[in-house]
C-alpha cells in the first residue's frame, strides 16, 4: 500500500515547534549569561547561543523563501535613517568577520540624516546573504560593504555594494549553479540566506548583478528605490507607553522565561501562572495591568480563564488580555477576540509583535 504524503501543515508546525524551542534555548542562555561562569563553561554557553541563532536564521529563511513562493514577499516599510542601516550591518557582522580572519569594511556614502520608508529587516537580510557569500569565498583579507544613499526626483536611491577578499571568488558560476557551489561551500544556511537576498531585491523593485574584474575580487550590487521621508521621521525606539504590571500566563515553563524576558526588556515587571484557574485567582486582586494568556492549558484553558476574568468584580473584570498562541489563523483569532480578549501575538513570540500588542492594549486600556 502507498505511503500517504505527509500534509503541508505538519511540516509548518514541525517548523514552528523547533523555532519556539529554539527561542527557549535561547531564553535559558540569557539566564545562564548573568551567572558569573567560568571561562570554560561561558565559551561553552556561547557555543549553544550561536547554534540556536544559526537553527533560528535557517528556520526562518526558509519559511520566508516558502512564503514568497507561495504568496510573493511581503514588505512591512517603516520610516528608516539609512545611516542607521549601515550601523547595524556593521554591528551584525564584525564579530563574525574577525573569526574568520576576515577584516570587514563597512562605509556609508550621503546624507546623515537621510531616511527613507523601507523594510529594515528586508534591508537588513539582503546584505546579510551578501556579506555571507563574500565571507566564505575562500581567500583571506578584507570584504567591504557600502550602502551610497541619493535624492532622487521620486524618493531615495540605495545602492548596496559588497566586494569579496581578492583571491576568493566564485568563478563564472551563476544562478541555480552559483547557489549549488555556494551551498558546497558555506552550507545550506548561507544559500538560503543568498537566494532570500535577491528575491527581497527583486520584490521592492530592484536588481541584483555582479562585477568581475579580472585578477581582482568580485562586487555584488543591488540597487532599490524607496519613498523619501522626512529625517525627523526617523525610526521610533518606544518601549511600552508606561510601565506596566504583567501575569504571563503558560503551563509550559520554557514559554514562561521566554514571555517574561521579552516584558522585562520592555521595562515592565511581571509575575506568571501556569495555567488558567492560577490565572483567574491572580487576576481577581485586579494587580495586574495586562495579562499574556496561552490558549491550550490543562484545568481551565486560556478562553475560559479571560471568560472567567471578565465575570470578575470591579477593576480586575476589565484588565487588558493578549492571547499566546501557536494558531493564529484569522478565525482562531476571532474567536480569542469574541471571547473577550483584546489582541493575539502568535508563537514564537517576535518582540516587535509583543510590543506592539502591549501599546495597544495599554492605549486602549487607558482612553477606555
Amino acid at each position: 500500500m502507498a505511503s500517504m504524503p505527509l500534509p503541508e501543515f505538519f511540516f509548518d508546525r514541525v517548523t514552528a515547534d523547533i523555532r519556539q524551542e529554539m527561542e527557549g534555548v535561547l531564553a535559558l542562555v540569557d539566564r545562564l549569561t548573568n551567572r558569573r561562569l567560568g571561562p570554560e563553561a561561558q565559551a561553552c554557553v556561547d557555543g549553544i547561543a550561536e547554534a540556536a541563532k544559526g537553527v533560528r536564521r535557517l528556520l526562518d529563511s526558509a519559511a520566508d523563501l516558502k512564503t514568497v513562493a507561495v504568496d510573493g514577499l511581503t514588505l512591512r516599510p517603516e520610516p528608516l535613517r539609512l545611516r542607521d542601516l549601515a550601523d547595524e550591518v556593521q554591528a551584525r557582522w564584525q564579530a563574525k568577520a574577525a573569526a574568520t580572519a576576515f577584516t570587514l569594511l563597512v562605509s556609508y556614502d550621503g546624507d546623515p540624516e537621510a531616511a527613507a520608508m523601507g523594510d529594515r529587516a528586508r534591508l537588513l537580510q539582503t546584505f546579510d546573504g551578501l556579506i555571507a557569500e563574500a565571507l566564505g569565498s575562500g581567500g583571506r583579507g578584507a570584504v567591504e560593504a557600502g550602502l551610497k544613499v541619493a535624492a532622487t526626483a521620486s524618493g531615495v536611491s540605495l545602492e548596496g555594494r559588497v566586494r569579496g577578499a581578492p583571491d576568493g571568488g566564485w568563478g563564472a558560476e551563476d544562478g541555480d549553479a552559483r547557489l549549488r557551489a555556494i551551498e558546497a561551500r558555506l552550507g545550506l544556511e548561507v544559500a538560503v540566506g543568498a537566494m532570500l537576498g535577491r528575491r527581497i531585491v527583486e520584490a521592492m523593485g530592484g536588481e541584483v548583478r555582479r562585477e568581475t574584474t579580472p585578477g581582482a575580487s568580485e562586487t555584488l550590487v543591488f540597487r532599490v528605490e524607496l519613498p523619501a521621508v522626512a529625517p525627523r521621521e526617523g525610526v521610533s525606539h518606544d518601549i511600552a507607553p508606561r510601565p506596566a504590571h504583567v501575569l504571563v500566563v503558560d503551563d509550559n515553563a520554557t514559554n514562561r522565561m521566554v514571555a517574561q524576558s521579552l516584558v522585562e526588556m520592555f521595562d515592565c515587571t511581571c509575575e506568571a501562572a501556569e495555567d488558567g484557574a492560577e490565572a483567574v485567582e491572580a487576576a481577581r486582586s485586579g494587580r495586574f495591568d495586562l495579562i499574556l494568556m496561552d490558549i491550550r492549558m490543562p484545568r481551565m484553558d486560556g478562553v475560559a480563564a479571560t471568560r472567567a476574568i471578565r465575570a470578575l468584580p470591579g477593576r480586575a473584570a476589565t484588565t487588558p488580555v493578549i492571547a499566546l498562541t501557536a494558531n493564529a489563523d484569522p478565525d482562531e483569532a476571532e474567536a480569542y477576540l469574541a471571547a473577550g480578549m483584546n489582541g493575539v501575538v502568535e508563537k514564537p513570540m517576535k518582540p516587535e509583535h509583543l510590543l506592539e500588542a502591549l501599546k495597544r492594549a495599554l492605549r486602549e486600556a487607558e482612553t477606555a
